[in-house]
């Protein structure tokens, strides 16, 4: 059993989030903070757990507030928290809500906190701007290089042969199981429903980017976005941007167990890996994920089920046959490859393409999800991976306890 420096096991309580909705529709006018002040909030009351039990609060989020920069103390700031609890502010591009997971988790496992919220939140319908609307523009690129994420999905479905079909076939695939997961309701177990300001005379119970409709002819017509003469990848087989919250609650498990709490599952592993933005700016998972295995004594064979981050099918598809590469093994330290993903198994509820992507949230969806699913099915360890800007990757494996 692998277990963290000093013996102990961090477990995942639960976990809850907003839905999530593309930028400029029912969240437009909802920010960062309170999109987190609304999953925590839920979070606390379906757990009935009484805020004096928690001793830190960490959020992760990828665009700030310039007047607020420290979102998880603003988070902090509400009634149902004593305001003396920790709060501090992680940013890791994509991985944010991962990053806060794993520091809170590192920090329950130190013994320093024997309970702690984790998660994210991003409203890409109000990303502050003080300068002209072309300034906006730069900030979607790479500093290294200058090439927007598009343009480096686009480089990576050439440098890896991932046909246009497959990116599209990938696609419809993420809207027909995130269809089918939140007609059967195991997606909307997840979420809470939030009424939409300012007349909040609606209320939204599902995320609203998923397309039940949609077809692979659909999604075939749809023209290039980054390369628009060679190019494959559009706006069909990305995630869109997207506004939305989530959260985890973290406890050391000899706490979990006198508070009365059954935990979805402990934390096994997890590692981080980067690479040169240059080159395969989204290819960082496939380092990440062996080394993920390795720390928690297991190989592929051993894993139930797998989520993977979707924020282009070109990446997604990418990191797959990275997993399969002896080269990719190599680069990551090892001699044989992680191996081929048995595509039953993988981001069986769809995934960031249709569901969407906060960019400072989707960390902890995925991790809420991947525990659920595996109870349902009666799996025992999960992996989850995400790739991020800046060429950065991570890799979790989780453990069912019920």
């Amino acid at each position: 059993m692998a277990t963290f420096g000093n013996g102990r096991r961090v477990a995942i309580v639960d976990g809850v989030r907003t839905p999530f909705a593309k930028a400029g529709t029912a969240f437009k006018s909802i920010s960062a903070i309170e999109l987190g002040k609304l999953c925590v909030a839920e979070l606390l009351q379906r757990t009935n757990l009484d805020g004096k039990e928690v001793q830190a609060l960490v959020f992760g989020t990828v665009i700030p507030s310039v007047v607020e920069p420290n979102i998880a103390r603003e988070v902090s700031l509400m009634p149902q928290l004593p305001k003396g609890v920790q709060a501090y502010s992680v940013s890791r591009a994509c991985a944010s809500a991962n990053q806060a997971i794993t520091d809170a988790a590192d920090q329950i496992a130190l013994g320093n906190l024997e309970v702690a919220i984790a998660g994210g939140s991003e409203s890409l319908s109000n990303i502050p701007i003080l300068h002209s609307r072309g300034m906006a523009d730069t900030a979607i690129a790479e500093p290294t290089t200058g090439e927007t994420m598009g343009q480096s999905a686009e480089k990576m479905a050439k440098l890896n042969s991932i046909s246009r079909e497959e990116q599209d076939h990938f696609a419809l695939r993420s809207h027909r199981l995130a269809a089918a997961g939140t007609a059967d309701g195991r997606l909307t177990a997840e979420i809470m429903p939030v009424y939409v300001p300012p007349k909040f005379d609606s209320v939204l119970t599902s995320d609203n980017g998923i397309r039940e409709d949609t077809s692979y002819e659909q999604l075939a017509a749809l023209k290039p976005v980054f390369d628009k003469k060679y190019g494959s990848v559009t706006a069909g087989n990305s995630s869109p941007l997207t506004d939305g919250g989530a959260c985890v609650l973290l406890m050391s498990e000899e706490k979990a167990k006198a508070l009365g709490y059954p935990p979805l599952g402990i934390i096994r592993s997890y590692a981080y890996a980067a690479l040169d933005p240059g080159e395969q700016l989204l290819q960082a998972p496939v380092l990440a994920a062996p080394v993920a295995l390795k720390r928690a004594g297991l190989i592929l064979h051993d894993i139930d089920l797998v989520e993977m981050h979707e924020a282009f099918a070109a990446q997604v598809l990418s990191n797959l046959k990275g997993f399969e590469s002896k080269y990719w093994a190599e680069r990551a330290g090892f001699t044989e490859p992680v191996g081929e993903v048995d595509r039953a198994k993988l981001n069986v509820m769809g995934g960031s393409i249709a569901i969407g992507h906060p960019f400072g949230a989707t960390g902890a969806r995925i991790t809420t999800t991947l525990l659920h699913e595996l109870r349902r099915r009666g799996g025992q360890f999960g992996l989850m991976t995400v790739c991020t800007a800046g060429g950065m990757g991570f890799a979790m494996v989780v453990e069912r306890t019920r």
